[in-house]
């Protein structure tokens, strides 16, 4: 998140002055959960996230295994991990994943500025709230289709 001129206030509500992953730990995600928003954030983790975490989130992509991406649909992520430390993850990245958010923030200055806050927030609505409906879907889709 670029940070705003000093003295400017910003008028979306959204949080604009973290640091870390850690410290994105305990917000709440201001995106209201709604149809649009799970629909906008499955639209962005299909671009953005399926090719490491796989379609359904399950790590099940080709390149899951070699880069080491987390299963997304594990209990620990969707019943441990908070919103802003998934927020967090996403903006950051992490060991292998990233940065979708402040690249300049990472010692290696690995990743891209590609979603905005807003869009980071849709990507957090669906992991937590709609993930797991959409792979069970698709279990049971592949399962007829055999």
């Amino acid at each position: 998140m670029t940070p705003f001129p000093e003295r400017s206030v910003p008028v979306n509500g959204y949080p604009t002055k973290i640091a870390s992953r850690e410290e994105a730990e305990s917000l709440k995600n201001p995106v209201p959960l709604t149809e649009a928003s799970l629909k906008t954030g499955k639209t962005l983790f299909k671009i953005i996230c399926a090719a490491c975490h796989g379609l359904t989130g399950k790590a099940d992509s080709p390149v899951s295994d070699k880069i080491g991406a987390n299963n997304l649909a594990d209990s620990y992520v969707q019943e441990t991990l908070t919103e802003g430390w998934i927020f967090g993850t996403i903006t950051f990245g992490s060991f292998v994943m990233p940065a979708y958010g402040v690249p300049a923030a990472r010692e290696d200055k690995r990743g891209a500025n590609d979603l905005t806050v807003e869009e980071r927030w849709h990507i957090v609505n669906y992991i937590k709230y709609q993930l797991l409906k959409d792979a069970e879907k698709e279990v049971t889709h592949t399962a007829e289709v055999q």
